[in-house]
């Protein structure tokens, strides 16, 4: 029979995983187990299965062709963008439940722009100017007059879902303009995608290894050699590994490259500038961040912009994506709670302090895995809620544990 674990054990596993959740690596670990844990079951479950009776050859898939991880990467985009925004919010401690909304806004007013005769890139322009106010003006009231983020996003998330069904009456709206479009339909040729792959690469090598040498200099703690170039290898091996299977059925799109552009900046805004280290200060101790001069009332109104801005480019890529515009599958669905879902499996802490913008595309790849696969096994909307559920109270219950009071030490 075995021995029960002992106290000391435990508080030893409840340490180690702190311990790796606060290193600057660790925060990937859970979310790249649990989307290989995913890919892996249904890599098992659907080697033959037919998503469409009836037609032999042409439909037949598998969750791990090219086929289905092209379509998985371009369904996850839209929920991945909203999901990079609602990451530097929830860095503060604060939530944005109009984002989605704010999306479907900016994707309406889109299609009304360019159907009325104004060029492509003229009307994005336009729309994410609108998006940057939209977000703008919550975070004002959030700041500056002190009501509660909730409180003001619920609000925006009613406000803005009348506000499309206005500028869509008949709740739907085709989006032909080439330029909207050639966002979801330009491929990088083969070749220059893998050359794009390696330049991504070597930017991210040289990225570690200087900060490993500034925190040599700074006379800090450093990662081991084990961890810095394992990190390196296993970078290099995914974007490889991702580009390699995109070619293999088409082409990288450019969608995704511009997708990992924008995260890449907020990525090094969040983390490199001192608009983005007041970010963490203030999720961390916002009574502390003021008395040590930050202005937090103005770092939250920046910090709902930028949701503002994240929406409306999420607005543009699924009018690309799927060449139209719909109240259902912006304000009606359940993009919303799928790119908040997102963030939280991505790692970002719902209170505050902790997070990465990489970390929502990993979360938005599970969210989206999830529901690709169930939809490739015949599970019902009912069964996708549940699991999608369970998943999320798993990652915030992780999230919880992680911080807990002393008396868990």
């Amino acid at each position: 029979m075995l021995a029960p674990m002992q106290p000391e054990m435990k508080l030893s596993l409840v340490n180690r995983f702190r311990a790796l959740r606060e290193t600057r690596f660790g925060a990937f670990v859970p979310v790249l187990l649990a989307l290989a844990a995913i890919w892996l079951y249904f890599g098992l479950v659907l080697p033959l299965y037919d998503v469409a009776t009836g037609v032999e050859s042409e439909f037949r898939t598998v969750f791990l062709s090219p086929r289905n991880i092209y379509n998985l990467f371009m369904q996850s985009a839209v929920i991945a963008a909203l999901a990079v925004g609602i990451t530097v919010v929830l860095l503060l401690g604060d939530i944005d439940l109009s984002a989605a909304a704010t999306a479907g806004v900016c994707a309406a007013l889109l299609g009304v722009l360019v159907l009325s005769g104004i060029p492509g890139w003229l009307a994005c322009l336009i729309v994410m100017a609108v998006g940057i106010v939209m977000g703008t003006v919550q975070g004002l009231l959030v700041a500056y007059v002190g009501i509660p983020s909730f409180v003001v996003t619920l609000a925006g998330l009613l406000g803005y879902q009348g506000l499309m069904q206005k500028i869509l009456p008949t709740g739907n709206l085709n989006v032909d303009d080439p330029f909207v479009r050639g966002f979801a339909r330009v491929l990088i040729p083969d070749l220059w995608g893998l050359a794009l792959g390696v330049v991504c690469v070597g930017a991210f090598a040289y990225i570690v290894l200087r900060k490993q040498s500034q925190r040599r200099k700074l006379g800090l703690e450093q990662d081991s050699p084990l961890a810095l170039w394992g990190s390196v290898v296993a970078f290099g091996a995914i974007v490889l590994a991702v580009i390699l299977t995109l070619n293999a059925y088409r082409s990288l799109p450019l969608l995704l490259v511009l997708l990992v552009a924008i995260t890449a900046l907020l990525g090094w805004i969040t983390t490199s500038t001192p608009f983005g280290r007041s970010l963490f200060a203030v999720g961390g101790n916002a009574e502390s961040a003021r008395r040590v001069g930050f202005k937090v009332q103005r770092i939250r109104a920046a910090a709902f912009g930028i949701v503002g801005l994240m929406a409306a480019i999420a607005g543009i890529f699924g009018a690309s994506r799927y060449g139209s515009v719909s109240y259902t599958a912006f304000a009606g669905g359940s993009l919303l709670l799928e790119a908040i879902g997102a963030a939280v499996i991505g790692g970002t802490s719902l209170f505050g302090g902790r997070g990465s913008v990489w970390n929502a595309i990993l979360g938005a790849l599970v969210i989206g895995s999830l529901g690709n696969g169930l939809d490739l096994t015949g599970a019902s909307a009912a069964d996708k809620l549940m699991v999608s559920g369970a998943i999320l109270l798993l990652a915030v219950a992780i999230d919880a544990l992680s911080r807990a009071d002393a008396g868990w030490r």
